[in-house]
């Protein structure tokens, strides 16, 4: 795995816990699922990476 890719994936699981906690304390339920679901997606690609670096 690039540095780059794990920049950007822990910009995208840091920004969906930004997301999801001012939703949660705003109670805006939109944005508190934007946030879980962007932190969601930094994460399975991180781990998508992790794997394709163990087959090497």
């Amino acid at each position: 795995m690039g540095i780059g890719d794990k920049i950007e994936n822990s910009k995208d699981q840091l920004a969906g816990k930004a997301k999801s906690a001012t939703g949660d304390a705003t109670d805006d339920e939109d944005l508190q699922a934007e946030g879980e679901a962007q932190e969601t997606k930094g994460d399975l690609k991180a781990a998508g990476e992790k794997v394709k670096d163990a087959f090497k």
